[in-house]
């Protein structure tokens, strides 16, 4: 993948401690509703959200901190930096052209464990965003894992993690959020094999898919088996896979984000059409 290609965000930061990080809230705790959304959403490639969930505080309003300093000179924050200032050029277009502004998130880039203001996390939860404060929170170490772990490799696998959450960004904007919340009030599911955890996480599938078909189209970027790389990733990290690999076995009920196939096919859908349109994952069959 010839990421180089793509123009640097100013929008990543450091969670790295002392006077720099972002400050959030009002040093309230999380409500029911923010719970529940963290819950949706703290689950990014099948981690735990009781990981978020049991260290949320009601102190003082948290600010961004890492255990350990994030390396700025690492090759791997240029990459950061890179895909997401690619997914704030491409949404931007595709915002205005429907005669909307984008508003992009800012990246926080971590070791260890980090503050927001949907609550303390440690790297153990994976990448996830926080609708609370519009940030997307990354541990370097992730990309690591996915190699390792999860058996995916490759530079177009870790931009669609990226875009992943930036997906989940999009759909904060555009009141997807509030949606789900509001129809879990009505007495919709939340997990299983077609509940809202796993619609909601299937369409930042997709819209991931929609940005990466935008940037090639711009950038002509793509190499041999970049493609491959990302649908890989995407398999790699659904639920029955995943279920399988650590239990034995397949439990539906208790899906979060999708199977592997489905997966693939919403990034796939995103991908082909480049359209925010086939990314309807709340109507219907998945």
């Amino acid at each position: 993948m010839l990421w180089d290609r793509a123009r640097r965000s100013d929008n990543v930061e450091f969670g790295n401690g002392g006077g720099g990080g972002p400050r959030f809230g009002g040093g309230r705790g999380l409500g029911l509703g923010g719970i529940v959304i963290l819950a949706i959403l703290g689950l990014v490639f099948f981690k735990d959200p009781t990981a978020l969930l049991g260290q949320v505080g009601s102190g003082s309003a948290p600010t961004a901190r890492s255990a350990a300093p994030v390396d700025a000179r690492d090759p791997q924050v240029d990459f950061v930096r890179a895909i997401l200032g690619d997914t704030e050029d491409e949404w931007s277009q595709i915002f205005a052209a429907q005669g909307a502004r984008y508003e992009p998130p800012k990246l926080t880039l971590f070791s260890g464990r980090v503050n927001t203001a949907c609550g303390a996390a440690t790297a153990a939860v994976g990448p996830f965003y926080c609708p609370g404060d519009r940030h997307v929170y990354l541990d370097l170490s992730f990309f690591q894992e996915l190699q390792d772990r999860f058996h995916a490799s490759g530079d177009f696998a870790r931009a669609y993690v990226i875009a992943h959450e930036v997906g989940h960004h999009v759909q904060n904007l555009l009141g997807v959020f509030a949606k789900v919340e509001q129809a879990r009030r009505q007495g919709a599911t939340l997990h299983g094999a077609t509940g809202l955890s796993v619609r909601q996480e299937l369409q930042a599938d997709c819209l991931a898919g929609v940005w990466a078909n935008h940037a090639e189209q711009r950038h002509h970027w793509l190499e041999p088996g970049d493609l491959e790389n990302a649908l890989n990733a995407a398999s790699q990290i659904g639920d029955d896979t995943l279920q399988r690999e650590s239990r034995g076995e397949v439990m539906p009920d208790s899906f979060t984000h999708g199977t592997s196939a489905q997966r693939v096919h919403w990034f796939k859908a995103g991908f082909d059409s480049g359209q925010v349109g086939r990314c309807n994952t709340f109507v219907g069959p998945i």
